[in-house]
Protein backbone atom coordinates (compact mmCIF):
# COMPACT_ATOMS: atom_id res chain seq x y z
CA UNK A 1 0.00 0.00 0.00
CA UNK A 2 2.41 2.67 0.95
CA UNK A 3 4.37 1.85 -2.42
CA UNK A 4 1.57 2.09 -4.37
CA UNK A 5 1.03 5.73 -2.57
CA UNK A 6 4.65 6.18 -3.12
CA UNK A 7 4.25 5.81 -6.97
CA UNK A 8 1.03 7.64 -7.51
CA UNK A 9 2.14 10.77 -6.02
CA UNK A 10 6.03 10.89 -8.06
CA UNK A 11 3.57 10.29 -10.90
CA UNK A 12 1.46 13.40 -10.28
CA UNK A 13 4.20 15.53 -9.17
CA UNK A 14 6.23 14.41 -12.45
CA UNK A 15 3.09 15.36 -14.62
CA UNK A 16 2.76 19.07 -12.46
CA UNK A 17 6.53 19.59 -13.18
CA UNK A 18 6.07 18.91 -16.93
CA UNK A 19 3.25 21.29 -16.74
CA UNK A 20 5.42 24.53 -15.93
CA UNK A 21 4.21 24.11 -11.77
CA UNK A 22 7.18 25.01 -9.48
CA UNK A 23 8.31 22.59 -7.87
CA UNK A 24 8.14 23.93 -4.21
CA UNK A 25 4.18 24.79 -5.25
CA UNK A 26 4.16 21.20 -5.94
CA UNK A 27 5.50 20.11 -2.69
CA UNK A 28 3.65 22.58 -0.56
CA UNK A 29 0.58 21.40 -2.05
CA UNK A 30 1.06 17.43 -2.27
CA UNK A 31 2.10 17.06 1.32
CA UNK A 32 -0.45 15.18 3.46
CA UNK A 33 -2.82 14.88 0.67
CA UNK A 34 -1.98 13.36 -2.85
CA UNK A 35 0.80 11.37 -1.06
CA UNK A 36 -1.99 10.00 1.01
CA UNK A 37 -4.72 9.23 -1.76
CA UNK A 38 -6.75 11.97 -0.48
CA UNK A 39 -9.72 12.67 -3.24
CA UNK A 40 -10.37 16.46 -3.34
CA UNK A 41 -13.32 16.72 -5.86
CA UNK A 42 -16.34 14.43 -4.17
CA UNK A 43 -18.85 13.11 -6.85
CA UNK A 44 -21.70 12.30 -5.01
CA UNK A 45 -25.46 13.32 -4.19
CA UNK A 46 -25.66 12.02 -0.77
CA UNK A 47 -24.53 14.43 2.55
CA UNK A 48 -20.74 14.84 2.98
CA UNK A 49 -19.56 12.82 6.42
CA UNK A 50 -19.42 16.18 7.69
CA UNK A 51 -22.82 17.31 7.23
CA UNK A 52 -24.00 14.12 8.24
CA UNK A 53 -22.43 14.23 11.92
CA UNK A 54 -23.73 17.78 12.45
CA UNK A 55 -27.34 16.87 11.23
CA UNK A 56 -26.98 13.65 13.81
CA UNK A 57 -26.41 16.07 16.35
CA UNK A 58 -28.42 18.40 15.85
CA UNK A 59 -31.74 16.19 15.39
CA UNK A 60 -31.24 15.80 19.46
CA UNK A 61 -31.99 19.09 20.12
CA UNK A 62 -34.64 19.41 17.47
CA UNK A 63 -36.24 16.02 19.15
CA UNK A 64 -35.95 18.23 22.66
CA UNK A 65 -37.77 20.63 21.22
CA UNK A 66 -40.85 19.07 19.79
CA UNK A 67 -40.99 16.94 23.30
CA UNK A 68 -41.57 20.70 24.42
CA UNK A 69 -43.88 21.46 22.16
CA UNK A 70 -45.88 18.68 23.21
CA UNK A 71 -45.50 17.03 19.86
CA UNK A 72 -45.34 12.85 19.71
CA UNK A 73 -41.73 12.69 18.54
CA UNK A 74 -39.21 9.52 18.48
CA UNK A 75 -35.60 10.01 17.39
CA UNK A 76 -36.64 8.17 13.96
CA UNK A 77 -39.32 11.07 13.22
CA UNK A 78 -37.21 13.95 13.67
CA UNK A 79 -38.87 15.89 10.98
CA UNK A 80 -36.36 17.68 8.46
CA UNK A 81 -37.46 21.15 8.80
CA UNK A 82 -35.49 23.97 6.71
CA UNK A 83 -36.16 27.60 7.09
CA UNK A 84 -35.36 29.57 3.62
CA UNK A 85 -35.13 33.02 3.80
CA UNK A 86 -35.07 35.14 0.17
CA UNK A 87 -32.83 37.53 -0.76
CA UNK A 88 -34.18 41.08 -0.58
CA UNK A 89 -30.90 43.55 0.43
CA UNK A 90 -31.37 45.15 3.63
CA UNK A 91 -34.86 44.37 3.85
CA UNK A 92 -34.53 40.48 4.12
CA UNK A 93 -31.26 40.82 5.91
CA UNK A 94 -33.25 42.86 8.69
CA UNK A 95 -36.40 40.80 7.98
CA UNK A 96 -34.42 36.95 8.62
CA UNK A 97 -33.33 38.48 11.91
CA UNK A 98 -36.73 39.48 12.88
CA UNK A 99 -38.45 36.02 12.26
CA UNK A 100 -36.08 34.33 13.49
CA UNK A 101 -36.09 36.20 17.21
CA UNK A 102 -39.90 35.74 16.87
CA UNK A 103 -39.26 32.02 16.13
CA UNK A 104 -37.26 31.47 19.52
CA UNK A 105 -39.55 33.58 21.76
CA UNK A 106 -42.78 31.08 20.44
CA UNK A 107 -40.41 28.32 20.96
CA UNK A 108 -40.16 26.86 17.53
CA UNK A 109 -36.38 27.93 16.74
CA UNK A 110 -34.87 24.68 18.03
CA UNK A 111 -37.25 22.75 15.29
CA UNK A 112 -35.04 23.72 12.74
CA UNK A 113 -32.41 21.10 11.23
CA UNK A 114 -31.50 23.71 8.68
CA UNK A 115 -31.35 27.80 7.71
CA UNK A 116 -30.82 28.72 4.08
CA UNK A 117 -29.96 31.39 2.17
CA UNK A 118 -29.27 33.59 -0.67
CA UNK A 119 -28.68 37.40 -1.63
CA UNK A 120 -29.70 39.62 1.47
CA UNK A 121 -30.48 37.05 3.74
CA UNK A 122 -27.03 35.39 3.75
CA UNK A 123 -25.67 38.46 5.25
CA UNK A 124 -27.35 38.28 8.50
CA UNK A 125 -26.52 34.35 8.48
CA UNK A 126 -22.59 35.55 8.01
CA UNK A 127 -23.44 37.92 11.37
CA UNK A 128 -25.89 35.73 13.37
CA UNK A 129 -23.35 32.42 13.19
CA UNK A 130 -20.11 34.57 14.53
CA UNK A 131 -21.71 33.80 17.59
CA UNK A 132 -21.18 30.46 18.18
CA UNK A 133 -24.84 30.63 20.34
CA UNK A 134 -26.91 32.71 18.91
CA UNK A 135 -29.87 30.96 18.47
CA UNK A 136 -29.64 31.18 22.22
CA UNK A 137 -28.92 34.79 21.85
CA UNK A 138 -31.09 36.73 19.33
CA UNK A 139 -31.49 39.71 21.41
CA UNK A 140 -27.82 40.33 20.80
CA UNK A 141 -28.77 39.88 16.94
CA UNK A 142 -31.20 42.55 16.89
CA UNK A 143 -29.06 45.07 19.23
CA UNK A 144 -26.24 44.61 16.56
CA UNK A 145 -28.50 45.89 13.68
CA UNK A 146 -28.79 49.11 15.75
CA UNK A 147 -24.84 49.36 16.69
CA UNK A 148 -22.51 51.73 16.53
CA UNK A 149 -21.33 49.93 13.46
CA UNK A 150 -17.38 49.43 11.97
CA UNK A 151 -15.26 52.77 11.80
CA UNK A 152 -14.12 53.60 7.95
CA UNK A 153 -10.68 53.63 9.35
CA UNK A 154 -10.72 49.80 10.50
CA UNK A 155 -12.28 49.08 7.09
CA UNK A 156 -9.93 50.00 5.39
CA UNK A 157 -7.30 48.35 6.61
CA UNK A 158 -8.79 45.11 5.54
CA UNK A 159 -9.50 46.90 2.35
CA UNK A 160 -5.57 47.49 1.69
CA UNK A 161 -4.77 44.03 2.48
CA UNK A 162 -7.36 42.90 -0.11
CA UNK A 163 -5.92 45.69 -2.84
CA UNK A 164 -2.70 44.09 -2.56
CA UNK A 165 -3.72 40.41 -3.99
CA UNK A 166 -3.77 39.44 -7.37
CA UNK A 167 -7.93 39.00 -8.24
CA UNK A 168 -8.66 42.13 -6.19
CA UNK A 169 -12.51 43.66 -7.22
CA UNK A 170 -15.40 45.19 -6.41
CA UNK A 171 -16.47 41.74 -4.89
CA UNK A 172 -14.37 42.81 -2.11
CA UNK A 173 -15.65 46.46 -1.83
CA UNK A 174 -19.24 45.08 -1.51
CA UNK A 175 -18.49 42.73 0.87
CA UNK A 176 -16.65 45.23 3.00
CA UNK A 177 -19.16 47.99 3.14
CA UNK A 178 -22.01 45.52 3.30
CA UNK A 179 -20.01 44.13 6.24
CA UNK A 180 -19.58 47.52 7.93
CA UNK A 181 -22.46 49.58 6.09
CA UNK A 182 -25.31 47.08 7.22
CA UNK A 183 -24.27 44.42 9.29
CA UNK A 184 -22.05 46.64 11.00
CA UNK A 185 -19.50 44.66 11.93
CA UNK A 186 -15.98 42.50 10.78
CA UNK A 187 -16.42 39.11 10.35
CA UNK A 188 -13.19 37.59 9.64
CA UNK A 189 -13.49 34.27 10.31
CA UNK A 190 -14.01 31.41 7.67
CA UNK A 191 -17.19 29.51 6.88
CA UNK A 192 -14.80 26.28 7.45
CA UNK A 193 -14.09 27.03 11.03
CA UNK A 194 -18.07 26.34 11.52
CA UNK A 195 -17.33 22.79 11.26
CA UNK A 196 -16.34 21.88 14.33
CA UNK A 197 -18.63 23.26 16.34
CA UNK A 198 -21.42 21.88 18.36
CA UNK A 199 -25.35 21.54 17.35
CA UNK A 200 -26.57 24.57 18.79
CA UNK A 201 -27.93 26.22 15.92
CA UNK A 202 -29.52 25.25 12.54
CA UNK A 203 -27.15 23.73 9.85
CA UNK A 204 -26.12 26.80 7.27
CA UNK A 205 -26.68 26.59 3.76
CA UNK A 206 -24.91 29.59 1.71
CA UNK A 207 -26.35 29.82 -2.21
CA UNK A 208 -24.82 31.29 -5.11
CA UNK A 209 -25.16 30.76 -8.85
CA UNK A 210 -22.19 31.26 -11.44
CA UNK A 211 -22.49 33.41 -13.94
CA UNK A 212 -20.91 31.83 -16.92
CA UNK A 213 -23.33 28.79 -16.50
CA UNK A 214 -26.57 31.08 -15.70
CA UNK A 215 -26.00 33.15 -18.90
CA UNK A 216 -25.25 30.21 -21.54
CA UNK A 217 -24.54 27.10 -19.50
CA UNK A 218 -27.14 23.82 -18.41
CA UNK A 219 -29.14 24.37 -14.88
CA UNK A 220 -26.75 21.83 -13.94
CA UNK A 221 -24.13 24.08 -13.60
CA UNK A 222 -26.15 26.97 -12.42
CA UNK A 223 -26.65 26.57 -8.89
CA UNK A 224 -23.85 27.03 -6.33
CA UNK A 225 -23.84 25.82 -2.54
CA UNK A 226 -21.59 26.67 0.41
CA UNK A 227 -21.66 24.80 4.07
CA UNK A 228 -19.03 24.50 6.58
CA UNK A 229 -17.80 21.40 5.47
CA UNK A 230 -17.98 21.94 2.11
CA UNK A 231 -18.67 24.11 -1.51
CA UNK A 232 -19.99 23.49 -5.15
CA UNK A 233 -22.49 22.50 -7.51
CA UNK A 234 -25.92 20.98 -6.18
CA UNK A 235 -27.38 19.11 -9.14
CA UNK A 236 -23.95 17.91 -10.57
CA UNK A 237 -22.47 16.54 -7.17
CA UNK A 238 -19.12 17.57 -7.31
CA UNK A 239 -17.63 19.82 -4.17
CA UNK A 240 -14.88 20.39 -2.42
CA UNK A 241 -13.90 21.15 1.08
CA UNK A 242 -14.91 24.60 1.84
CA UNK A 243 -11.34 25.68 3.04
CA UNK A 244 -10.30 24.37 -0.44
CA UNK A 245 -12.90 27.10 -2.10
CA UNK A 246 -10.47 29.13 -4.57
CA UNK A 247 -7.54 27.62 -4.40
CA UNK A 248 -6.13 26.96 -8.12
CA UNK A 249 -7.00 23.26 -9.25
CA UNK A 250 -6.20 21.31 -12.82
CA UNK A 251 -7.95 18.23 -13.81
CA UNK A 252 -9.15 17.43 -9.80
CA UNK A 253 -5.34 18.11 -8.44
CA UNK A 254 -4.81 20.81 -5.94
CA UNK A 255 -1.80 22.91 -7.77
CA UNK A 256 -1.78 25.74 -5.12
CA UNK A 257 -3.61 26.35 -2.44
CA UNK A 258 -5.00 29.75 -1.52
CA UNK A 259 -6.31 31.27 1.85
CA UNK A 260 -10.12 30.78 2.28
CA UNK A 261 -12.11 33.16 1.65
CA UNK A 262 -12.85 35.67 4.80
CA UNK A 263 -16.74 36.22 5.66
CA UNK A 264 -16.69 39.75 4.87
CA UNK A 265 -15.95 39.12 0.93
CA UNK A 266 -18.03 35.72 1.18
CA UNK A 267 -21.06 38.64 2.12
CA UNK A 268 -19.31 40.50 -1.17
CA UNK A 269 -19.62 37.33 -3.80
CA UNK A 270 -23.26 36.00 -2.21
CA UNK A 271 -25.25 38.74 -1.85
CA UNK A 272 -24.23 41.97 -5.04
CA UNK A 273 -26.50 41.42 -7.87
CA UNK A 274 -24.52 44.06 -9.22
CA UNK A 275 -22.38 42.36 -10.49
CA UNK A 276 -24.46 41.01 -13.11
CA UNK A 277 -24.56 43.73 -16.07
CA UNK A 278 -28.13 43.01 -16.94
CA UNK A 279 -29.36 44.54 -13.32
CA UNK A 280 -28.01 48.05 -14.31
CA UNK A 281 -31.28 47.92 -16.40
CA UNK A 282 -33.53 48.37 -13.20
CA UNK A 283 -31.87 51.83 -12.98
CA UNK A 284 -32.59 54.26 -15.62
CA UNK A 285 -33.74 57.79 -15.50
CA UNK A 286 -36.77 58.45 -17.02
CA UNK A 287 -34.70 60.55 -19.40
CA UNK A 288 -32.48 57.64 -20.48
CA UNK A 289 -35.38 54.91 -20.14
CA UNK A 290 -35.01 54.70 -23.95
CA UNK A 291 -34.10 51.20 -26.00
CA UNK A 292 -32.30 52.78 -28.05
CA UNK A 293 -30.12 54.39 -25.26
CA UNK A 294 -30.29 51.24 -22.77
CA UNK A 295 -27.28 49.72 -24.17
CA UNK A 296 -24.75 52.11 -25.22
CA UNK A 297 -25.65 54.19 -22.30
CA UNK A 298 -24.73 50.63 -19.70
CA UNK A 299 -20.89 51.58 -18.68
CA UNK A 300 -22.29 55.16 -17.58
CA UNK A 301 -25.04 53.58 -15.65
CA UNK A 302 -22.97 50.64 -14.04
CA UNK A 303 -20.46 53.68 -12.98
CA UNK A 304 -23.19 56.12 -11.39
CA UNK A 305 -24.99 52.99 -9.60
CA UNK A 306 -21.81 51.80 -8.43
CA UNK A 307 -20.40 54.97 -6.86
CA UNK A 308 -24.43 55.90 -5.71
CA UNK A 309 -24.45 52.26 -3.54
CA UNK A 310 -20.69 53.11 -2.55
CA UNK A 311 -21.25 56.30 -1.35
CA UNK A 312 -24.30 55.55 0.69
CA UNK A 313 -22.63 52.53 2.25
CA UNK A 314 -19.15 54.59 2.91
CA UNK A 315 -21.96 57.08 5.08
CA UNK A 316 -23.12 54.32 7.25
CA UNK A 317 -19.61 53.89 8.49
CA UNK A 318 -19.39 57.68 9.26
CA UNK A 319 -19.88 58.83 12.75
CA UNK A 320 -19.35 62.52 12.69
CA UNK A 321 -22.29 64.66 11.31
CA UNK A 322 -19.86 66.73 8.89
CA UNK A 323 -17.95 63.68 7.39
CA UNK A 324 -21.99 62.40 7.28
CA UNK A 325 -22.80 65.88 4.94
CA UNK A 326 -19.78 65.53 2.79
CA UNK A 327 -20.62 62.52 1.52
CA UNK A 328 -24.64 63.49 1.01
CA UNK A 329 -23.58 66.69 -0.76
CA UNK A 330 -21.55 64.27 -3.24
CA UNK A 331 -24.38 62.23 -3.12
CA UNK A 332 -26.23 65.24 -4.69
CA UNK A 333 -23.49 66.52 -7.31
CA UNK A 334 -23.81 62.61 -8.62
CA UNK A 335 -27.28 62.72 -8.68
CA UNK A 336 -27.64 66.18 -10.78
CA UNK A 337 -25.34 64.56 -13.28
CA UNK A 338 -27.11 61.65 -13.64
CA UNK A 339 -30.74 63.62 -13.89
CA UNK A 340 -29.02 66.13 -16.19
CA UNK A 341 -31.59 65.42 -19.11
CA UNK A 342 -29.03 65.39 -22.57
CA UNK A 343 -31.72 63.58 -24.96
CA UNK A 344 -31.74 66.50 -27.02
CA UNK A 345 -27.84 66.59 -27.18
CA UNK A 346 -28.31 62.81 -27.80
CA UNK A 347 -30.60 63.07 -30.72
CA UNK A 348 -28.38 65.09 -32.69
CA UNK A 349 -25.55 62.75 -32.83
CA UNK A 350 -24.76 59.76 -34.51
CA UNK A 351 -23.98 56.46 -32.87
CA UNK A 352 -20.49 56.70 -32.46
CA UNK A 353 -21.12 59.98 -30.95
CA UNK A 354 -23.75 58.79 -28.75
CA UNK A 355 -20.73 56.66 -27.64
CA UNK A 356 -18.22 58.77 -26.70
CA UNK A 357 -21.01 61.23 -25.20
CA UNK A 358 -21.37 58.22 -22.26
CA UNK A 359 -17.97 57.09 -22.29
CA UNK A 360 -17.35 60.95 -21.68
CA UNK A 361 -19.80 61.45 -18.85
CA UNK A 362 -19.22 57.96 -17.35
CA UNK A 363 -15.40 59.89 -17.10
CA UNK A 364 -16.80 62.98 -15.65
CA UNK A 365 -18.73 60.91 -12.59
CA UNK A 366 -15.29 59.47 -11.60
CA UNK A 367 -13.60 62.65 -12.07
CA UNK A 368 -16.04 64.34 -9.75
CA UNK A 369 -15.81 61.69 -7.12
CA UNK A 370 -11.70 62.83 -7.14
CA UNK A 371 -12.37 66.88 -7.02
CA UNK A 372 -14.59 66.11 -3.97
CA UNK A 373 -12.24 64.21 -2.40
CA UNK A 374 -9.45 66.34 -2.82
CA UNK A 375 -11.88 69.46 -2.05
CA UNK A 376 -12.59 67.98 1.50
CA UNK A 377 -11.64 70.03 4.70
CA UNK A 378 -11.61 67.30 7.24
CA UNK A 379 -7.59 65.55 6.78
CA UNK A 380 -8.51 61.95 8.31
CA UNK A 381 -11.55 62.17 6.11
CA UNK A 382 -9.44 63.08 3.12
CA UNK A 383 -7.18 60.39 3.73
CA UNK A 384 -9.77 57.90 4.06
CA UNK A 385 -11.90 59.17 0.94
CA UNK A 386 -8.63 59.29 -1.54
CA UNK A 387 -7.84 55.73 -0.26
CA UNK A 388 -10.87 54.47 -1.22
CA UNK A 389 -11.25 56.63 -4.23
CA UNK A 390 -7.84 55.22 -5.38
CA UNK A 391 -8.66 51.38 -4.82
CA UNK A 392 -12.14 51.33 -6.06
CA UNK A 393 -12.34 54.00 -9.26
CA UNK A 394 -9.67 51.87 -11.76
CA UNK A 395 -12.56 48.99 -10.46
CA UNK A 396 -14.97 50.91 -11.53
CA UNK A 397 -13.39 51.66 -14.85
CA UNK A 398 -12.99 48.21 -15.93
CA UNK A 399 -16.35 46.79 -13.82
CA UNK A 400 -14.30 43.98 -12.17
CA UNK A 401 -16.04 41.88 -9.74
CA UNK A 402 -14.63 38.76 -7.99
CA UNK A 403 -13.52 35.59 -9.80
CA UNK A 404 -13.09 32.49 -7.65
CA UNK A 405 -10.65 29.32 -8.35
CA UNK A 406 -12.04 26.96 -10.59
CA UNK A 407 -11.92 23.26 -9.38
CA UNK A 408 -13.77 22.23 -11.83
CA UNK A 409 -10.84 23.57 -14.39
CA UNK A 410 -9.98 20.64 -16.87
CA UNK A 411 -11.76 18.17 -14.42
CA UNK A 412 -12.97 14.77 -16.28
CA UNK A 413 -14.60 13.04 -13.28
CA UNK A 414 -13.48 10.13 -11.72
CA UNK A 415 -12.36 6.67 -14.13
CA UNK A 416 -12.51 4.08 -11.06
CA UNK A 417 -15.16 0.85 -11.92
CA UNK A 418 -17.11 2.24 -8.86
CA UNK A 419 -17.40 5.87 -9.78
CA UNK A 420 -18.78 4.76 -13.01
CA UNK A 421 -21.49 2.97 -11.39
CA UNK A 422 -22.21 5.68 -9.31
CA UNK A 423 -22.40 7.79 -12.20
CA UNK A 424 -25.54 5.72 -13.69
CA UNK A 425 -27.11 7.45 -10.64
CA UNK A 426 -26.17 10.65 -11.78
CA UNK A 427 -24.63 13.10 -13.94
CA UNK A 428 -21.48 14.72 -13.01
CA UNK A 429 -20.05 15.69 -16.75
CA UNK A 430 -18.38 18.56 -16.02
CA UNK A 431 -20.54 21.59 -18.56
CA UNK A 432 -17.58 23.27 -20.88
CA UNK A 433 -18.99 26.67 -19.13
CA UNK A 434 -17.23 25.51 -16.08
CA UNK A 435 -14.54 22.96 -17.46
CA UNK A 436 -12.77 25.44 -19.66
CA UNK A 437 -12.65 28.60 -17.49
CA UNK A 438 -9.70 28.19 -15.09
CA UNK A 439 -11.79 30.66 -12.50
CA UNK A 440 -15.61 30.60 -11.85
CA UNK A 441 -17.77 33.86 -11.31
CA UNK A 442 -19.79 33.34 -8.04
CA UNK A 443 -22.45 35.58 -7.87
CA UNK A 444 -26.08 36.41 -5.88
CA UNK A 445 -28.21 33.28 -6.26
CA UNK A 446 -31.29 35.69 -6.66
CA UNK A 447 -31.11 36.39 -10.08
CA UNK A 448 -32.04 32.64 -10.52
CA UNK A 449 -34.07 32.15 -7.83
CA UNK A 450 -34.53 34.31 -4.95
CA UNK A 451 -34.70 31.51 -2.30
CA UNK A 452 -33.05 28.52 -2.11
CA UNK A 453 -35.09 25.97 -2.82
CA UNK A 454 -32.63 24.25 -5.11
CA UNK A 455 -30.59 23.36 -2.55
CA UNK A 456 -33.32 21.50 -0.59
CA UNK A 457 -34.95 19.85 -3.27
CA UNK A 458 -34.88 15.59 -3.59
CA UNK A 459 -33.22 12.78 -1.24
CA UNK A 460 -29.99 14.57 -0.31
CA UNK A 461 -31.41 16.32 2.85
CA UNK A 462 -34.77 15.11 2.59
CA UNK A 463 -36.65 18.04 3.76
CA UNK A 464 -40.57 17.47 4.87
CA UNK A 465 -41.01 20.80 5.59
CA UNK A 466 -39.57 24.34 4.16
CA UNK A 467 -40.51 27.74 6.24
CA UNK A 468 -40.24 30.38 3.65
CA UNK A 469 -40.48 33.93 4.81
CA UNK A 470 -41.06 36.07 1.97
CA UNK A 471 -38.93 39.32 1.53
CA UNK A 472 -38.40 39.77 -1.55
CA UNK A 473 -39.09 42.73 -3.93
CA UNK A 474 -40.29 41.41 -6.92
CA UNK A 475 -43.28 39.47 -8.14
CA UNK A 476 -44.85 37.99 -5.23
CA UNK A 477 -44.92 34.43 -5.59
CA UNK A 478 -42.37 34.36 -8.52
CA UNK A 479 -39.98 32.64 -6.07
CA UNK A 480 -42.33 29.72 -5.78
CA UNK A 481 -43.06 29.12 -9.70
CA UNK A 482 -39.04 29.74 -10.32
CA UNK A 483 -38.48 27.09 -8.19
CA UNK A 484 -41.66 25.12 -9.07
CA UNK A 485 -40.00 25.17 -12.69
CA UNK A 486 -36.24 24.38 -11.67
CA UNK A 487 -37.75 21.55 -9.94
CA UNK A 488 -39.46 19.93 -12.68
CA UNK A 489 -36.46 20.60 -15.08
CA UNK A 490 -34.09 18.47 -12.62
CA UNK A 491 -36.44 15.71 -11.97
CA UNK A 492 -37.40 16.93 -8.19
CA UNK A 493 -40.97 16.78 -6.36
CA UNK A 494 -42.54 19.99 -5.73
CA UNK A 495 -45.57 20.66 -3.74
CA UNK A 496 -48.30 21.15 -6.31
CA UNK A 497 -49.32 25.35 -6.24
CA UNK A 498 -52.85 26.77 -6.37
CA UNK A 499 -52.87 28.50 -9.63
CA UNK A 500 -55.64 31.01 -7.68
CA UNK A 501 -52.72 32.36 -5.83
CA UNK A 502 -52.00 34.65 -8.47
CA UNK A 503 -55.00 36.64 -7.80
CA UNK A 504 -53.62 37.58 -4.79
CA UNK A 505 -50.27 38.90 -6.37
CA UNK A 506 -50.95 42.74 -5.83
CA UNK A 507 -52.10 42.15 -2.04
CA UNK A 508 -51.40 38.64 -0.87
CA UNK A 509 -52.16 37.69 2.63
CA UNK A 510 -49.92 36.56 5.63
CA UNK A 511 -50.01 32.97 5.38
CA UNK A 512 -50.43 30.31 2.29
CA UNK A 513 -49.66 26.60 3.04
CA UNK A 514 -48.59 24.48 0.11
CA UNK A 515 -49.19 21.06 1.13
CA UNK A 516 -46.46 18.74 -0.42
CA UNK A 517 -47.61 15.15 -1.21
CA UNK A 518 -45.65 11.54 -1.54
CA UNK A 519 -41.76 12.95 -1.69
CA UNK A 520 -42.60 16.76 -2.19
CA UNK A 521 -41.85 19.14 0.95
CA UNK A 522 -44.76 21.15 2.69
CA UNK A 523 -44.01 24.72 1.99
CA UNK A 524 -45.17 27.73 4.77
CA UNK A 525 -44.92 30.49 2.81
CA UNK A 526 -45.30 34.17 4.00
CA UNK A 527 -44.83 37.46 2.86
CA UNK A 528 -43.61 40.21 5.13
CA UNK A 529 -45.55 42.77 3.47
CA UNK A 530 -49.42 41.30 3.66
CA UNK A 531 -53.04 42.21 3.96
CA UNK A 532 -52.80 41.83 7.63
CA UNK A 533 -50.27 44.50 7.69
CA UNK A 534 -51.59 46.48 4.76
CA UNK A 535 -54.30 47.83 4.64
CA UNK A 536 -55.67 47.60 0.44
CA UNK A 537 -53.45 47.17 -2.40
CA UNK A 538 -52.09 50.23 -2.69
CA UNK A 539 -50.52 50.21 0.76
CA UNK A 540 -49.10 46.62 -0.15
CA UNK A 541 -47.34 48.35 -3.18
CA UNK A 542 -46.37 51.74 -1.30
CA UNK A 543 -44.71 49.48 1.58
CA UNK A 544 -42.43 47.41 -1.41
CA UNK A 545 -41.36 50.46 -2.70
CA UNK A 546 -40.13 52.29 0.55
CA UNK A 547 -38.77 49.69 1.88
CA UNK A 548 -37.04 48.87 -1.87
CA UNK A 549 -34.29 46.38 -2.59
CA UNK A 550 -31.55 49.07 -3.71
CA UNK A 551 -31.31 51.54 -2.04
CA UNK A 552 -29.17 53.30 0.85
CA UNK A 553 -29.11 51.93 4.12
CA UNK A 554 -31.93 52.29 6.68
CA UNK A 555 -32.37 54.37 9.09
CA UNK A 556 -33.19 53.75 12.51
CA UNK A 557 -36.65 53.55 11.97
CA UNK A 558 -37.23 51.68 8.94
CA UNK A 559 -34.54 48.81 10.52
CA UNK A 560 -37.17 48.63 14.08
CA UNK A 561 -40.25 48.71 11.61
CA UNK A 562 -39.15 45.92 9.14
CA UNK A 563 -38.01 43.82 12.16
CA UNK A 564 -41.53 44.57 14.26
CA UNK A 565 -43.02 43.62 11.07
CA UNK A 566 -41.13 40.28 10.44
CA UNK A 567 -41.47 39.38 14.24
CA UNK A 568 -45.61 39.80 14.00
CA UNK A 569 -45.82 37.83 11.13
CA UNK A 570 -44.51 34.90 13.05
CA UNK A 571 -46.05 35.89 16.03
CA UNK A 572 -49.38 35.69 13.99
CA UNK A 573 -49.12 32.56 12.04
CA UNK A 574 -47.62 30.76 14.86
CA UNK A 575 -50.35 28.28 15.10
CA UNK A 576 -49.95 27.59 11.79
CA UNK A 577 -46.63 26.84 12.33
CA UNK A 578 -47.04 24.75 15.09
CA UNK A 579 -49.35 22.73 13.13
CA UNK A 580 -47.10 22.02 10.13
CA UNK A 581 -44.69 20.94 12.30
CA UNK A 582 -46.69 18.53 13.72
CA UNK A 583 -47.56 17.30 10.80
CA UNK A 584 -43.93 17.00 9.14
CA UNK A 585 -43.49 14.84 12.63
CA UNK A 586 -46.52 12.12 11.84
CA UNK A 587 -45.32 12.22 8.30
CA UNK A 588 -41.68 11.39 8.81
CA UNK A 589 -43.33 8.94 11.38
CA UNK A 590 -45.57 7.26 9.14
CA UNK A 591 -42.69 6.97 5.97
CA UNK A 592 -40.61 5.33 8.53
CA UNK A 593 -43.11 2.73 9.23
CA UNK A 594 -43.83 2.14 6.08
CA UNK A 595 -39.77 1.37 5.22
CA UNK A 596 -39.91 -0.96 8.05
CA UNK A 597 -42.63 -2.87 6.58
CA UNK A 598 -40.73 -3.36 3.27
Amino acid sequence: MQTGSTGSAAAVCLWLLISGVPLQTVQDNMEGEVAAGEKLVRESLSLCAGEQEYVHKRKSVVLESLIGLEINATEDSVPHIALLASGGGQRAAVGLVGSLYQMEKEGLLDTLLYLGGVSGSTWSMSSLYNDPLWSANMDGAVARLSGPGVDLGEALVWLGERSKEEHFSLTDVWGLLTSAGIMKQMDLRRLSDEASRNATNPYPIYCAIEKHCFSKGPIEGKWFEVSPHEAGFTELGLFVETSLLGSRFQSGVLLERKPELDMVKLQGVLGCALAHEEMVKDFIPAWLNVPRYVDIAAEYLHVYNVLDKLTSLTQSTLKDPAAVAALVSLQKILQDKMNRNESALLESKSLEEQKSLFQQWSLELLAAVETWSQSLEDEALKSHMSLLTKQVLPLIVKWEWGTTGNFLYQYQGETTASAATRRNNFNSSVPLCLQSNERFHLMDAGLLINVAYPSFLGDKRDIDLIIAPEYSAGNMFETLTLARDYAAEVKKPFPELDERIVEDREWPKDCYVFEGKDEAPTIVYMPLFNRNNCRDAEEFRAKMEEFSTFQRPFSQEKIEFVLETAKANVEKNRETLLGEIKMATARRQKRRTAAGRL
